[in-house]
């Protein structure tokens, strides 16, 4: 299967297609730090393929540099990896691009595209931000060169994932103008959310995945594929269990420093396997005291009451705590990851911002989620490096599709291939 990857972030729907042998021509994405977590994802899986992991694990255990990893993998002088915004006067250079890197890796035409476009301006939470300003934001737009690049390669089928916002934004009007551009395009789609909690990723995470495929006069009927559920049988301590315990502002890297051996859910989700034990990126952020007062308040009162912490409460109760004016609306700001349900809250590109909304079960450590924690409930494996300040590492992370539910797509794409 050769796959072509739009806006594709730091690569969590690529991950799920990678895994079931997919080539691919061009991951293009405008920001610099995914574009280098792509590369260095992109070296991993070149070295598999050739048996030479132990130049990965060199990289994750800094006994080479990041150019050395690319080098040694062939990535470094790879046209895969297109760090470009996808504009007007960008699209022409883009598509040669792209067809030169399908001639380098001798093959013919482009079977299916993949991808979605920033969904700040579709999101419910983005909408609510950006008020009257998300009726001009370009991001909205951004559909129309996705359909270009269907015009242009003629894939047999598309993947196009956004927020479920998609459908509301505008009145409807931003879906349905997709919807018209897709037929006009020669495509038919069909439209289903799908949640994340359903193949096998502890996160509640609904996503639009909308299908596509290339008219065929023959073809008189497009169905749906029916992507393979996973038995809820986890719980959310389930992904944390054997990290070492650390503090805010803290880093844990290194081999041999996981508490236990994982468990059978790290196993089955291909997070973490028995013989892998290099830990990285178990990166805390800093927390003022006055936040760590309120965490503790938080873990608390979930522990006791299995309630969530009200911040118009908090106020009430400790306004000495409390220096937020508004009091009435994002009154959940404050929100414990429940160790003891089959499923966290939803990751976000936010907590790039702050920690609050993802405070850490244990109060013992009294901090929000590190890095690899967000990751790990991303389904992300435990040997994705994401490149970049530990900032953008929470914002690729909160971006991305959970690589767990993007291989069960990828599995019946293939067969539908």
């Amino acid at each position: 299967m050769v796959v072509l990857d739009l806006f594709s972030g730091a690569g969590g729907l690529s991950e799920g297609f990678f895994r079931i042998g997919a080539t691919f021509v061009g991951h293009v994405e405008a920001d610099k730090y995914a574009c280098e977590t792509l590369k260095t994802r992109t070296a991993y899986w070149n070295l598999k393929s050739q048996n030479k992991l132990a130049i990965y694990y060199d990289y994750l255990l800094k006994k080479i540099t990041r150019d050395e990893l690319w080098q040694k993998s062939g990535i470094a002088d790879s046209l895969d990896v297109i760090n470009t915004e996808i504009r007007n006067d960008t699209f022409d250079t883009i598509v040669k691009t792209v067809k030169q890197n399908i001639k380098s890796k001798k093959e013919k035409k482009v079977d299916l595209i993949i991808g979605g476009p920033p969904c700040q301006a579709y999101s419910i939470v983005g909408r609510a931000r950006m008020k009257e300003a998300v009726t001009c934001d370009p991001r909205n737009y951004l559909y129309q060169y996705y359909v270009r690049f269907l015009e242009e390669f003629k894939p047999k089928m598309f993947v196009f994932e956004n927020v479920p916002g998609i459908l509301s934004a505008a009145n409807g009007q931003h879906f349905q103008d997709i919807k018209n551009a897709i037929d006009k395009a020669g495509y038919h789609m069909e439209i289903k959310e799908l949640s994340a909690s359903d193949y096998g990723v502890l996160q509640e995470r609904k996503r639009i995945i909308i299908i596509g495929w290339k008219k065929d006069k023959r073809r008189k009927t497009y169905e749906y594929p029916e992507f393979e559920t996973i038995v809820k049988k986890y719980l959310v301590k389930d992904v944390l269990e054997d990290l070492p315990e650390t503090k805010p502002d803290n880093m844990i890297e290194g081999k041999g420093l996981y508490r236990s051996n994982p468990s059978r859910y790290l196993v089955e989700a291909n997070i973490r396997d028995e013989n892998f034990d290099i830990l990285t990126q178990h990166e805390t952020r800093m927390h003022n005291d006055r936040d760590l007062k309120i965490y503790k308040i938080a873990i608390e009162k979930w522990d006791k009451e299995k309630k969530r912490l009200c911040y118009k409460e908090l106020s009430e109760e400790y306004p000495e705590l409390c220096t937020h004016k508004n009091k009435t609306s994002f009154t959940n700001r404050f929100n414990v990851i429940k160790a003891d349900q089959p499923a966290s809250h939803t990751i976000l590109a936010h907590m790039a911002m702050d920690g609050h909304y993802y405070i850490h079960p244990d109060i013992k450590q009294l901090r929000s989620l590190s890095v690899r924690e967000a990751a790990r409930f991303q389904s992300f494996p435990d040997d994705f490096y994401f490149e970049g300040p530990r900032t953008a590492q929470f914002r690729q992370i909160g971006n991305a599709v959970p690589p767990k539910m993007a291989e069960q797509i990828a599995r019946k794409i293939k067969e539908f291939l």
